[in-house]
């Protein structure tokens, strides 16, 4: 397990460590995907997801300014687009369920952040921390709206600098914004690929918040350093 006598900060990932309680974002979905009542029948479902992440990549649809629920509202009319493009949802009804998915979406991340600020706002008392995250220029906004910027002395977000998960540099941007060392510094992700290799590949300590993944072989994985609730964070450093 970590060495918690070295710990002197924290590196927090935030989509699906903060928000989902260590599930891929892709599980939220597919739950407003059935409360909008739309199916999802693999592969149809995880094609919808890639090809909305993949054109959210190749072309700024999310600004700054727009919070979570304004950013899910335009990644689930981009997967539902795609949907109606293959034939599997009437494009009349792309409105209409996009805004089902992303109320229900919405509702479920702003419930699961309010518990986790409830653990940021105990470490935050012990440690300085950072937030480095794969997102889309908008991160800033978000964390304001769900009250939990003030938790973090920087944020590194992977649009606004130009490096993305799992290049191991973004971790060390965020070990500097610490002003410590990587072995003085502790990482907790739930992504296995994106976040616990590669920051162990820079020395820093880690805590891997193990939910649902995307892929069977990821669930399949073992770490020493797994936690299955972010408040299990408090009896390994703060006890």
């Amino acid at each position: 397990m970590i060495d918690s006598s070295k710990v002197k900060g924290l590196i927090f990932d935030y989509g699906g460590t903060l928000d989902t309680a260590g599930d891929h974002w892709s599980e939220i979905i597919r739950e407003g995907w059935q409360k909008a009542g739309i199916a999802t029948d693999n592969p149809h479902f995880r094609d919808a997801y890639v090809y909305a992440e993949r054109e959210l990549a190749r072309e700024r649809h999310i600004l700054p300014q727009h919070d979570f629920h304004d950013m899910l509202l335009i990644k689930m009319k981009i997967e539902l687009q795609w949907m109606a493009q293959q034939g599997l949802l009437p494009p009349e009804d792309i409105d209409s369920k996009a805004q089902i998915v992303a109320d229900y979406c919405y509702a479920s991340a702003k419930a699961q952040v309010q518990k986790s600020a409830d653990v940021l706002a105990l470490l935050a008392k012990s440690y300085p921390m950072v937030l480095v995250s794969n997102f889309y220029g908008n991160i800033e906004t978000v964390l304001d709206d769900f009250g939990i910027r003030k938790y973090f002395k920087a944020i590194i977000e992977s649009a606004v600098l130009g490096i993305r998960k799992p290049d191991p540099r973004i971790f060390e941007h965020g070990v500097k914004a610490l002003g410590l060392k990587p072995e003085e510094t502790l990482v907790i992700g739930d992504s296995y690929k994106k976040d616990i290799v590669p920051a162990e590949s820079i020395g820093c300590q880690v805590l891997w918040l193990k939910g649902k993944g995307w892929t069977a072989e990821e669930d399949a994985q073992f770490h020493p350093n797994i936690i299955t609730s972010l408040g299990d964070t408090l009896s390994l450093l703060l006890s």
